[in-house]
C-alpha cells in the first residue's frame, strides 16, 4: 500500500470533511482538492425522496486499486476516500474525496480523476426512493 494513502473507507456512519481533510494534510504539499457528492433531491427531473447505498463485500479492495493507481503519480502526496452506506437522506454526504499534491493542477487532476474511477469501479449501488413511490438502482456494475 502506497504511503500516500491515508484514509479508505466505506462506512455506515456519517461523513465528515474534516476527517478527509485532515487525512490529506502533508507538509510537502502545494495544493489540496476536496470533492464531496451529496444526495440531491431530483434525479433526471424526477423528485427524490431519499436513497441507500449498498457495497459488494470486495468494494474496499477495488477502492484501494483505485487509490493505488492514483498515488503512483509521484507528485500526489496524500490520498483519502470515503463512501456511506446505508439510508442517507437529502443533503447528505454520500462520499468525500481528497488529494494533496505538489502542485494544484496535480491535486485537481487527481481529485477528479480518484471519483470518477471510484464511480465507475467500485462496486457500490445507489437506490433511489421517488416521491411517487417508485425506485431504482443506479450503478450496478
Amino acid at each position: 500500500m502506497s504511503d500516500a494513502i491515508r484514509l479508505l473507507d466505506i462506512r455506515a456512519d456519517a461523513l465528515s470533511s474534516d476527517e478527509v481533510l485532515a487525512a490529506v494534510s502533508d507538509p510537502t504539499a502545494g495544493g489540496t482538492a476536496l470533492f464531496i457528492g451529496t444526495v440531491r433531491n431530483h434525479d433526471q427531473s424526477k423528485p427524490v425522496d431519499r436513497l441507500s447505498y449498498e457495497a459488494h463485500p470486495d468494494a474496499l479492495k477495488q477502492l484501494q486499486l483505485v487509490a493505488e493507481r492514483i498515488c503512483a503519480d509521484p507528485a500526489v502526496t496524500a490520498l483519502a476516500a470515503v463512501h456511506r452506506i446505508g439510508d442517507l437522506k437529502i443533503g447528505d454526504a454520500a462520499v468525500i474525496v481528497a488529494v494533496a499534491a505538489s502542485h494544484r493542477e496535480v491535486a485537481f487532476a487527481a481529485c477528479r480523476q480518484l471519483i470518477d474511477d471510484l464511480k465507475s469501479e467500485v462496486p457500490i449501488w445507489k437506490h433511489q426512493h421517488f416521491a411517487d413511490g417508485a425506485s431504482e438502482w443506479v450503478g450496478a456494475h
